[in-house]
């Protein structure tokens, strides 16, 4: 009789024995008790608390954190990342490498594949689109020096909705600097709304173990602006791109974002591609503290018409994490062009809120 026929057999006559495996140990012995055997989380009637729990099987919650931020918790207590002082501190107890062993169980406890990990949320270059899906809210800044100075903001909302998805709105507003009408001698200041934009982000491809992921994402950039002022193109622009994010080796990580720029009217504005790509990498203050992420981006543009030239500029620039739960953040940077065009230096900065 075949070997399968006999265990199969057996299992049906006698209660058969399954496997731990060495993450389930150590998340049994040292978890279970307040976390629940199946993730879920213990009643207050045996942990002694009222603080809720989370549930790992949540896969809206389980995946979006990257493992090393669950290891830190568990190795220094909660209040490491800004969480409560119940969560205990289990580094004296279990070495890095146990706890890393849990968590790999604990991400099993999502059962959907669908949802990518948090280890692929790449840190934000100033530019260049991420690929990860997300819940954030981000205030960026860019002042122009030229004969006319020029400000420009931007409120980028952005809403995760499903495993994979992402609705996206930009509301930007800008101060230009023009020639007085009563005296030309003059400056003065004047500001206005720009163009506003709504999109949709879809992550169709991604892979933890190789740390990779693609997204799609269509905008639609509306003429809400003063184009006659400068702000604004004057006509309903579509913006398709898919954008690309990569873990490197030894912290490093790369971005990469292609797409086209195609106004209704084209007569109003040009028809465009663009290329972005930054690469960065990951430094932390201590094994637990501030992360610094210090980036280079390339960005090139060419208008679609033959003859076109292609201009390109690089943009160092760096993002910091300004508080324990490393979920605000702040990046600084200097635009410069790399042709002999007139444009001009921009420095551009932005604050940014995970509020998930």
């Amino acid at each position: 009789m075949p070997l399968r026929l006999v265990i199969t057999a057996a299992c049906l006559l006698l209660p058969c024995v399954t496997f731990a495996s060495p993450g389930e140990e150590l998340y049994l012995s040292a978890c279970a008790a307040c976390h629940g055997v199946d993730g879920r989380g213990s009643p207050e009637s045996l942990v002694g608390f009222k603080d809720p729990l989370p549930d790992f099987t949540d896969c809206d919650f389980a995946s979006r954190e990257p493992k090393a931020d669950w290891v830190a918790v568990a190795h220094q207590g909660g209040p490491v990342r800004g969480f409560s002082h119940l969560m205990p501190a289990f580094g004296e107890a279990l070495s890095v490498g146990e706890l890393e062993l849990a968590m790999s169980h604990i991400s099993t406890l999502c059962r959907d594949d669908a949802w990518p990990r948090g280890e692929l949320n790449l840190p934000r270059a100033l530019h260049t689109e991420k690929a990860y899906p997300e819940d954030e809210a981000v205030l960026t800044a860019t002042y122009t020096e030229g004969a006319l100075d020029a400000v420009e903001t931007k409120i980028t909302y952005e809403q995760r909705f499903g495993a994979r998805n992402q609705f996206e709105l930009v509301i930007p507003l800008g101060w230009l600097e023009t020639v007085s009408l009563s005296d030309p001698t003059m400056t003065e200041w004047r500001s206005s709304v720009g163009d506003i934009a709504v999109g949709v982000k879809r992550a169709f491809w991604h892979n933890p173990e190789r740390g990779s992921i693609l997204s799609v994402t269509g905008e639609v950039i509306l003429p809400t602006g003063d184009d006659a002022g400068g702000v604004g193109k004057g006509t309903v622009v579509f913006e398709p791109f898919l954008s690309y994010g990569q873990i490197l080796p030894a912290e490093f990580f790369l971005h990469g974002q292609a797409g086209f720029e195609l106004p209704l009217d084209s007569d109003r504005a040009d028809r465009e591609t663009f290329l972005r790509a930054a690469i960065g990498r990951t430094f932390t203050h201590g094994p637990w503290g501030r992360a610094w992420s210090p980036m280079v981006e390339i960005l090139g543009a060419r208008d679609l018409e033959s003859g076109a030239e292609t201009s390109w500029d690089v943009v160092p620039q760096f993002q910091v994490t300004l508080n324990t739960r490393q979920h605000i953040m702040l990046a600084v940077g200097m635009r410069t062009p790399l042709d002999d065009s007139n444009r001009d230096t921009r420095y551009v900065a932005y604050l940014l809120w995970d509020w998930f």
